[in-house]
């Protein structure tokens, strides 16, 4: 087989006044200073359609943590920590930890799911105002606050200032989450002493919900206890779609929704939050509903699969954009 190859004479020149050109590169004593370095970057939000409603997870921070096995499968042999986390290609020596509110916009209101950290921070969290923003939003436009349950990373950006940080909004949490904090001495905890400076102020305008209560036309309260006493998570229903924001069910796509069993430090009642995880994980692999995880890899997007006798997180890539 013959190739034949034309070369035009405007081609030859050009070509020859490149090679010149890099001669005179090559030869030059010129140096350039090497760039900074920026390190990792992770865009702040992200914004999924869910039929009529506009989903944006927004990114309040991530952190790295040492010793991964002091807080996921804490009940299970060292041994076979390493090969699952082996099988999943992540080091057993830190992880990533990422914490994610989501912002509902449904049309009629602007509906906020956890606060993130809030001013006084660690380093690498309270950057959730900073997202709402990016979003193109800001705190006065909220319609309505909801607690998924009291831990420091959810209501942590409720007040700023001593003030409330969504002047304009109303605000929904479990009615069991809410007593079981409230009963318990101020001093007793961090979770005490927080709530009571960030949650109790805005008791008169909070509405409380039992298992399937409505926040608002198309979101759903539903029963995820284990994690907390009234760890509650949110359908969203819109137009024939779903998704369901599932806060704090799995705080680790590897070592708590693929093996539900496995214990975690945070989980208040392991044996609870594991029976919930195993069911609600179930729920969204059988129906193939999307779901937003508090405390999945950032967007925190994606869905799960069964895979054996646990499951697989996969995230969304495009399908929500079609």
């Amino acid at each position: 087989m013959t190739i034949k190859v034309e070369i035009t004479r405007r081609a030859a020149l050009l070509g020859a006044g490149a090679a010149v050109a890099g001669a005179g590169f090559a030869s030059s004593n010129v140096a350039f200073a090497a760039a900074e370095k920026q390190g990792p970057m992770t865009a702040p939000v992200a914004r999924y359609a869910v039929g009529d409603f506009e989903v944006n997870t927004l990114l309040d921070g991530a952190v790295t943590v040492g010793e991964p096995q002091k807080t996921f499968g804490m009940n299970v042999e060292p041994n076979a920590f390493v090969a699952h986390s082996d099988d999943n290609f992540i080091p057993t020596d830190s992880f990533k930890a990422y914490f994610t509110p989501t912002l509902v916009n449904t049309g009629n209101e602007l509906v906020l799911f956890d606060t993130g950290v809030g001013e006084g921070g660690r380093p690498g969290r309270g950057n959730m105002r900073s997202a709402l923003g990016n979003a193109g939003y800001t705190p006065e436009q909220v319609d309505i606050v909801v607690i998924t349950h009291m831990h420091p990373d959810h209501i942590g950006g409720l007040m700023e200032g001593g003030a409330p940080a969504f002047p304009n909004a109303r605000y929904v949490t479990a009615q069991k989450e809410y007593d079981f904090w409230a009963a318990m001495d101020t001093e007793a905890n961090g979770v005490t002493k927080l709530m009571a400076k960030n949650v109790k102020p805005l008791a008169e305008k909070m509405t409380f919900l039992d298992d399937g209560g409505s926040v608002t036309s198309g979101v759903t309260a539903m029963n995820a206890h284990g994690h907390t006493p009234g760890h509650t998570i949110y359908m969203l229903e819109s137009d024939g779609h779903q998704l369901l924001l599932a806060a704090d069910t799995a705080n680790h796509y590897v070592w708590s929704l693929a093996r539900p069993e496995w214990e975690v430090r945070f989980d208040m009642d392991k044996e609870a939050a594991a029976a919930t995880r195993r069911s609600v994980l179930g729920m969204l692999a059988s129906d193939k509903i999307p779901f937003v995880g508090y405390h999945m890899p950032f967007p925190a997007v994606g869905y799960v699969a069964v895979d054996g006798d646990g499951y697989r997180y996969v995230p969304a890539s495009y399908q929500m954009h079609l």
